[in-house]
């Protein structure tokens, strides 16, 4: 059987697996925080990123990318995306709803508040003077920032929490 898997970060635009087909999906009960650490990716062990995970709220809303993996590759697809958000997260099944047709089953990679990397909320300020310094392996925390906001914008998606980084961050720049 195949398996949808939804993105809500880097994964929106950068899937970085085969797929079958992508629709812009969301789901109900969660939305996206800049509140996990990036220990391996956009940044360094000393230095953590701020990278997306969800979390609870029960009006809440996350707007992102949903990926059908073919049946014939979920094995190794999971196997690389468990490589890929081994940095804290962890699968958790989501009910998927498309702008169009049914919804659907699906999972998606949380970083829970209890991992090791959790970083939790912080005032504006701290979080956007630790965007615009941390990078790591896969690039500047800034760049993962703005791609996200430009991926949610292309989408037609609203997510005051990323764009009002996005703001700061733009001020805070010049």
């Amino acid at each position: 059987m195949d398996v949808w898997v939804f993105g809500y970060g880097s994964l929106i635009w950068r899937p970085d697996f085969p797929f079958r087909e992508a629709r812009p999906a969301r789901v109900h009960g969660w939305v996206r925080r800049f509140w996990q650490g990036s220990h391996d990716h956009r940044g360094l062990p000393h230095a953590p990123g701020r990278v997306v995970t969800l979390v609870p709220e029960p009006d809440g809303i996350c707007d992102g990318m949903a990926y059908r993996i073919a049946r014939e590759v979920v094995v190794e697809t999971f196997e690389r995306l468990d490589h890929r958000e081994k940095n804290g997260y962890e699968r958790h099944p989501v009910q998927l709803v498309f702008r169009d047709g049914p919804d659907s089953d699906g999972i998606v990679y949380i970083a829970p508040r209890d991992n090791h990397a959790f970083l939790g909320p912080a005032p504006l300020g701290a979080m956007v003077a630790q965007i615009r310094a941390c990078a790591g392996p896969s690039g500047t925390n800034l760049d993962y920032l703005l791609r996200l906001a430009a991926s949610l914008r292309e989408m037609q998606a609203d997510d005051p929490h990323v764009f009002e980084l996005e703001r700061a961050v733009t001020e805070a720049t010049g």
